[in-house]
This record gives structure tokens, sequence and C-alpha cells, in this order.
């Protein structure tokens, strides 16, 4: 997610317990987590295939949801999040369970008890009226776009995915994703990935789309309406192959919105030259009819309110930060959320980088810009475990780019960026923490860049920017 950045002038039947010996084995890390509610340790999935059939005159929303997944410990039950919507049938390896519903919570009890590593398919049939849910951060989720609002759109950072499918509700369970969605003849689905078809049955359109990430819940999108679209290709260079490149919008923006995305090969070229080869095998933008507070970073597939289009490139900042989330937050993930100044510092730094790529104010400069603004602020926050309620604090962002700007000045460019795509490289598809990155720049930078790294990441008075 970006922050409204200044410098872009944005506006704006009973179940068995688990047992006590896996329970305890569970409470630590959970514990430890910021949304210790989110999410289990008890399996891993492999897959998500969705298929979903939206009905815009009722709000409804019919799915179908198969997972795969494998089991982490032996396994009497099964936990996944859902809010909001009612799973009315489910079945696991083919044989029909009880479900039971709890505080955001999906329990299906298990034909047999699963042992530890077994793989495993859930099928759970569930309907309702998707609406968004709440969180420290106001509504997330699922909600409505357009006027009228016959349209739909997904901005689940950081736990709103349960908001429209069941699911492992973690930063750090990334599985591979296929969405079959159903609308009303006229209308549009966008999703993940790459579009594979869309075909007519009566009065509705079927849109097949398939992403095999690996990408947390928090990514997955999904985008109904009217929409515009542009396929292309983007080509990033004799060694990459190209990346399928498709942007939609609402056909009343056509020409603003080609013009402000017009440079997001440049920008993926760009970025795969200082952040290494760019991880997926699709990327675009949506822009929906609705104004937004920001952008946000689903994966393989940025989003935009109609706010931050203008046809004047007016947030072409904001596109740089989300194209460069998918190396650093989709790609290398989250190990939990007390972590996110390595997504959100790492995507504002790549803000600065963009604007010295287009010759405009250097990194150096912002830094110091930026510094100064920090400087007259309160000195109340440690960016790499800011607590709960402040994840998405602007400091973290401009703190964690004065970070990344501080090593550099220290380290050169030459180590500086070698480093970035070093760490790229050792976690890419995988998730990491702060501390695996101290280790990383230990190993990589050259110098002795903790006790730097410690002051700016875990103290709460500002460091000076060291030359």
């Amino acid at each position: 997610m970006t922050r409204c950045s200044r410098r872009a002038l944005i506006r704006g039947a009973a179940l068995l317990p688990l047992a006590a010996t896996a329970a305890d084995a569970l409470a630590e890390p959970l514990a430890a987590r910021y949304f210790p509610r989110h999410g289990t340790y008890a399996h891993s999935t492999v897959s998500y295939d969705l298929r979903l059939a939206y009905h815009p005159a009722r709000a409804g929303l019919d799915g179908r949801a198969r997972i795969e997944a494998v089991a982490n410990q032996r396994l009497d039950r099964v936990e996944l999040d859902l809010s909001q919507l009612t799973a009315h049938t489910a079945r696991i390896d083919g044989t029909r369970v009880r479900t039971r519903q709890l505080n955001g919570k999906l329990y299906l009890g298990t034909p047999r008890p699963l042992p530890t590593g077994a793989r495993f398919t859930m099928e759970i049939d569930y309907r309702g009226r998707p609406r968004p849910v709440r969180s420290p951060f106001g509504q997330i989720g699922w909600d409505l776009t357009g006027d009228p609002h016959d349209g739909t759109m997904v901005a689940s950072q950081p736990t709103g995915a349960p908001s429209w499918f069941p699911c492992n509700d973690r930063p750090d369970d990334k599985a591979a994703y296929t969405f079959r969605v159903s609308v009303p003849q006229g209308h549009h689905a966008v999703a993940n990935g790459t579009l594979l078809e869309s075909g007519r049955t009566g009065r509705r359109t079927c849109w097949t789309y398939h992403h095999p990430g690996p990408m947390a819940p928090y990514l997955a999108a999904l985008y109904t309406g009217r929409f515009h679209h542009d396929h292309g290709t983007a080509l990033l260079g004799p060694d990459h192959p190209p990346i399928a490149l498709h942007n939609a919008y609402p056909a009343r923006m056509a020409k603003d919105a080609a013009h402000d995305l017009a440079r997001q090969p440049e920008m993926l070229r760009a970025f795969s030259g200082h952040f290494g080869r760019y991880p997926f095998e699709a990327y675009g933008a949506v822009v929906v009819d609705a104004e937004l507070g920001a952008p946000v970073e689903n994966q393989t597939r940025s989003v935009f309110g109609s706010n931050h289009i203008d046809g004047q490139r007016g947030a072409e900042t904001l596109v740089a930060h989300e194209i460069a989330h998918h190396w650093y937050g989709n790609s290398v993930s989250l190990r939990d959320w007390r972590d996110i100044w390595l997504n959100e510092g790492f995507a504002t730094y790549a803000e600065w980088l963009w604007s010295e790529h287009i010759g405009e104010d250097t990194a150096e400069e912002i830094a110091r810009a930026e510094w100064r603004s920090l400087r007259d602020r309160p000195q109340d926050l440690r960016i790499a475990d800011p607590g709960q309620r402040r994840i998405f604090d602007d400091r973290v962002y401009v703190r964690g780019a004065c970070t990344l700007h501080a090593v550099r000045r220290t380290i050169g460019d030459s180590r500086f960026f070698a480093l970035l795509r070093g760490w790229h490289d050792a976690h890419r598809h995988a998730d990491a923490d702060t501390a695996a990155f101290l280790a990383h720049a230990e190993r990589h930078a050259g110098h002795q860049v903790r006790p730097l790294l410690n002051s700016w990441l875990y103290e709460k008075p500002l460091p000076r920017l060291v030359a």
C-alpha cells in the first residue's frame, strides 16, 4: 500500500479442539504475531481454485473454493478464515464434513485424522453479501464501486482477504491461484495473473485467470465492473522473458489512464536493473470507479482510484511505488506485519530511484528533505516494530527509505545495489524478516553496517544521514 505521498500530490455440531501438544507448539509463533487471530500454522496452502458468481443487482456472491493444503501437524479439524459469508457445505478429500463458523473463523471437521505431512483437498461452497471487514485502519476487503454501485473491488491489506474467500490469512502462507468469475453480460472481471479465457454462457460471462504465484491471501484481487482493457507486452531485456501487460480502467478515463500508465514498461526495466529479474509472469493496473485514499499493490495487479488519474502523470511516483512492491512485498514477503518497513521503506525508496531515473530530484535531495521533515515530527516510533496500529504510519515509509539511503551513502552505489539484488535473489518467492535483512546486509555490505541499521530500525531518535 502506498502512503498518501506529499510528493505525489494526493488529496486525498461441535468439533474436537486441537491436541494440547499441537496447541502448545503453535502458541509461541501465534502470540508473537501482530494479528494472531488470523491464519494458522497447522497447515500450509498449496493452491486456491475460486469459482465465483457475482450478482450486482443484489450485491450477492456465490462461491466454491477448492483448496489444496499440507498438514503441518496431526489434524482433527482444519481452521480457515472467513468473515460474514456463510459456508453451507464442505468436503475434505471428497467426503462431506461438518462445519462451524465463529468470530471470523471457519472450522472443518476431518473425516479421519490427517497425519503430519498429509496433502489434502478442501471444497467449500459459500454464499452471502460480501462487505468490508473492520480493522484498526478502517473498513478493508471487499467493497462496491461505481455509480450506481454495480462494480466491486478488493483492498485486503492486511487482513481483508476473508471478506470474500476462505483462506489461511497469513502473509507468509503463499499459494497458486485460479479465479473463474461469472458476471452478467456487459460486466467484466479482472484478477491476478494472466487471463486464460472469457466466454459467454446465457446472459453471463465467465472470466478465468491463473497466477502460479506463490501469493499471500491479502494480495489476491478481484475487480468487477465495466472496463476498457489494454493488452500488451513489456520487453525487459534480451535475457528476460516478455511480461504480459494488462491494464483496465473505466472507458471514460481511457485517454488519461493510458497516458498516466504509459511508462510502466520503462519502470519495469529500470527496476529490473536495480533489483534483479522481475519475479512474475504478468503485470498491469486496474483503475476503479471510486476515489481511494491510496493505491494498493495486489500481486501482478496494482490498483488505483479514479483520483489518481489526471492525464498529467501527477501520481506517477505511486505507479513506481506499486511496481516496486512486486520485488519487495510480493515476491519477498513478510514473515509478520511488524516487518512492514521491508515492504514500504523499499517501495518508497523506489519512488526516489524513479525520480533519479527520469532526471528529476535525486535520491540524495529527496532523502535530505524527507529527513528534515522527520526531524520535526515526534521521535516515538521504532520502525522495525512499530506496533500493530501503526504499521501504516507515514514515518515507517519515509524512515525506511532513509534507512536504505543511509546504507547507500555508507557503502557506495555498487555494493548497495548488489545488496538489494542479493536480498531479492536470496528470498525470491519466499518470506523474510528484519533479522534476516540485518544478517544479509552484514554479509554483503563490505562494511560494519549493523550499528547503523540498528539505530535507524530499532531506536526512536532519528539518526543523522551519515556521510
